[in-house]
C-alpha cells in the first residue's frame, strides 16, 4: 500500500492507519474523552493536540506536534506482558524520530486529571526547551 503522507506530522503512516484512527476518534474511552476535553481547542497553555493521530504506522491517543509529544492513556490490558512489550517497542521506535511518549493509566486521568495535565505541560515545556538548544 502507498504511503499517504511522508511529512513529519505522520511519519509515513499508511491509509489503513488513517482509517482506523477515524474509527477510534468516534469511540473514545471515558478517560480519553475526559483528557480530550481538557486538551482540545489549545486549552492546555495554547498547545495544539490531535487525538487518535497516525504517526509512523501507530495511532497515538494524543499528539502535540510542536513538542513532538505523544500522550497515551492505557487501560488494564497494557499491564499484560505482550502488550507492555509492544508499547515499549513503539516508544523506542518513535524516540528515533525525536518523539517522546508518556503514559497515564485510565485511573490517573479519571481521578487525578490536574496532575496529569501538569505533567503533560511540564513535558511540553521541557521538549520545546530541548528543541531550542
Amino acid at each position: 500500500m502507498d504511503f499517504i503522507n511522508h511529512s513529519a506530522l505522520h511519519l509515513g503512516s499508511k491509509q489503513f492507519t488513517f482509517d482506523k484512527a477515524k474509527i477510534l476518534r468516534n469511540n473514545l474511552t471515558a478517560a480519553e474523552s475526559l483528557l480530550w476535553n481538557a486538551l482540545r481547542g489549545n486549552r492546555l497553555n495554547g498547545y495544539k493536540f490531535r487525538r487518535q493521530h497516525p504517526i509512523k504506522g501507530y495511532i497515538a491517543d494524543f499528539y502535540c506536534h510542536e513538542a513532538k509529544l505523544v500522550v497515551e492513556v492505557d487501560g488494564e490490558i497494557h499491564n499484560e506482558i505482550v502488550v507492555h512489550e509492544h508499547d515499549e517497542s513503539r516508544s523506542s521506535e518513535l524516540k528515533e524520530f525525536n518523539v517522546k511518549v508518556i503514559r497515564f493509566t485510565n485511573d490517573e486521568v479519571l481521578n487525578s486529571l490536574d496532575k496529569v495535565l501538569l505533567r503533560i505541560n511540564m513535558e511540553i515545556e521541557q521538549s520545546i526547551s530541548e528543541q531550542k538548544s
